[in-house]
């Protein structure tokens, strides 16, 4: 008696040592699926530009709130100078202890005016949330319109066309809308 050969489950005529074209080779001298190097390329090169332009805009918005903070240190001493000018003329203090004062205060304005802040003056103009808190509302006085600003509170700070420190202010009271 002769033994016949198994028959696998690949078909007549298969050995099992003959890989199926369907099946991927895994085997060290077979050859790779082709990879799209200059694509992988271009793309590591995109993310770097992006992590590059976020890296300078996260330093430059670390930059600018370490001089804003500065700044606003500077614009207290500023209002504590003002504050005392104004003591020193209601009590009539010596003229040259006023003059030191005033000379001091005039450099401090000179130096922020440098660093591109100002003094914001919202007297009798419309509230604007982004430049101003609001204090209290008033009923509106003849010469103000509703909604304007009637009094300043404490002196309000810009510094390229953003508030560096709101001022805050009195506001007159707009008419009630009527319910329909």
């Amino acid at each position: 008696m002769t033994e016949e050969p198994a028959v696998s489950s690949q078909g007549a005529g298969a050995t099992p040592s003959e890989p199926d074209a369907a099946e991927p080779r895994d085997t060290p001298g077979a050859a790779a699926p082709e990879i799209d190097y200059k694509d992988r390329w271009m793309r590591a090169e995109a993310e770097l530009q992006n992590f590059r332009r976020r890296s300078q805009r996260d330093l430059g918005e670390s930059l600018r709130f370490a001089e804003e903070r500065v700044l606003l240190e500077m614009v207290s001493v500023l209002d504590d100078l003002e504050r005392a000018l104004e003591t020193a003329r209601e009590a009539s203090a010596p003229d040259s202890w006023m003059q030191g004062v005033q000379l001091v205060t005039s450099r401090m304005i000179d130096y922020l005016a440098r660093q591109r802040v100002v003094a914001m003056n919202p007297l009798g103009q419309p509230f604007d949330p982004e430049f101003h808190e609001a204090l209290l509302e008033v009923d509106p006085p003849e010469d103000m319109p509703p909604g304007a600003v009637v009094q300043v509170v404490r002196k309000g700070y810009e510094r390229d066309r953003r508030a560096l420190r709101p001022a805050r202010v009195v506001v007159a009271r707009r008419a009630p809308a009527s319910e329909s």
